[in-house]
């Protein structure tokens, strides 16, 4: 079973990377996928675990709330995600943009992926939750797509 399998990897990590897609099933109960993602966020909950994600995501993410909702909507969701346990938002700096560009080069990973692949490398996550198979490419990373525990 799926969550069997996720269960599974969560346990080989202490510290895991989120594509955008992993908060966009979460926030917006996606049936199809909801059942991975709970137990995603409650793994990050829990004492010893971590998890990252690019700030990329978060300019990925408001996207929404700006076009639905307005200033409110956005707020509701910031403050959700800015304050979620265990969960550590990178800002790009000048090393990620140097790792996210050798990864373009040696992936083809479009930039914002690029950028949360190499955000995830160099935050020392060892896993990386997504629903995109161009992420299997970065040899550095275990990455789980979701799509796969079906």
């Amino acid at each position: 079973m799926g969550v069997d399998r996720l269960s599974v990897f969560l346990n080989r990590h202490r510290r895991i990377a989120l594509d955008t897609c992993i908060f966009i099933y979460q926030l917006d109960p996606n049936p199809r996928y909801v059942s991975f993602t709970d137990p995603i966020f409650k793994w990050i909950e829990a004492r010893g675990h971590a998890g990252v994600s690019s700030i990329v995501a978060m300019a990925e993410l408001l996207v929404r709330p700006y076009r639905e909702g307005g200033q409110e909507a956005v707020d509701g969701f910031y403050s959700v995600l800015s304050r979620y346990p265990n969960l550590e938002w990178v800002p790009v700096d000048l090393r990620i943009a140097d790792i996210a560009a050798q990864f373009r080069a040696d992936y083809r990973l479009r930039t914002p992926d690029a950028l949360q692949a190499a955000t995830a490398v160099h935050a020392k996550a060892t896993g990386f939750v997504t629903n995109d198979p161009a992420f299997v490419r970065v040899q550095n990373l275990e990455v789980l797509l979701l799509d796969d525990l079906f």
